[in-house]
């Protein structure tokens, strides 16, 4: 009993931070202003995030010394600026952090520089699993 009170005060003062998984209806609502940019549907788009981040918002990935970001899974190597590697290209003009909120407009902003400079193919997921048979990923209550 004695172990518990400390764990129930820790737990209480430093509550768990929540991560956002949205749904791929609430993905369609969402990220309007990326659908058809550079010919991609919205099926194509919310299928390669499902594979990309499992649709979590506050996904962070370590990957090959650096760590990848957000939803979109974007990389501090070159897109956005972190101080795990503070020499970043930092394309996308934005710390790293900030791609772990709820607020995707930035998120969008710096996926749509993405696909200017590497295409879909940044996102190895897209050619593997989201070329075809996408009717699953589309939203039908909208």
């Amino acid at each position: 009993m004695m172990l518990f009170v400390p764990l129930l005060l820790v737990g209480t003062l430093f509550p768990a931070i929540q991560a956002t998984w949205l749904t791929k209806c609430e993905l369609h609502k969402r990220l309007k202003d990326i659908f058809g940019y550079k010919d991609i549907t919205a099926a194509e788009w919310i299928c390669t995030i499902f594979h990309t981040s499992g649709f979590d918002t506050q996904a962070k990935v370590s990957n090959n010394g650096s760590t990848e970001y957000g939803l979109f899974q974007i990389s501090n190597k070159h897109w956005c600026k972190s101080e795990q590697i503070p020499q970043s290209k930092n394309i996308c003009n934005i710390p790293c952090e900030k791609l772990l909120n709820d607020d995707l407009t930035d998120d969008i902003a710096c996926a749509k520089k993405i696909l200017d400079r590497k295409g879909m193919g940044y996102w190895l997921a897209y050619e593997a699993l989201c070329s075809e048979q996408l009717e699953q990923w589309l939203c039908k209550d909208l």
